[in-house]
């Protein structure tokens, strides 16, 4: 099992729910800190594969005295990082040979300011 925290606030932003206030408090999940050794293995195994699935993942948690919960979130997690890490050395490489990369949704683009209209007949 998950390890549950304390209770946390069911509405702290507004006036109290008479429904919402009756009910059961919703625990909060403790983090996983993992340890050092499990960290390892678990770093070994993603180099061999990305993907954890089946047998694999129960006898890897087994062994590392985890939950198939937790290798299967520890892996979905790491893969995030391994697909940032590598589109950032990509990035890194295409701005080393001068190649602009395409503006993203966060940057500042001057925009026409022609796109927003819309010719109506009268």
């Amino acid at each position: 099992g998950l390890e549950l925290s304390h209770c946390v606030g069911t509405n702290s932003l507004g006036p109290t729910v008479p429904w919402r206030s009756r009910g059961p408090c919703k625990m909060k999940r403790v983090r996983t800190v993992f340890k050092p050794e499990q960290l390892e293995r678990l770093e070994k195994e993603f180099l061999k594969q990305q993907y954890m699935v089946g047998t694999e993942r129960v006898d890897l948690a087994a062994t590392l005295h985890l939950t198939e919960t937790q290798v299967k979130v520890w892996f979905q997690n790491r893969r995030i990082k391994w697909r940032k890490q590598s589109m950032e050395q990509k990035a890194a490489k295409l701005s080393q040979f001068g190649v602009i990369q395409p503006a993203t949704a966060d940057s500042t683009d001057v925009k026409d300011p022609e796109e927003d209209t819309v010719d109506v007949e009268l």
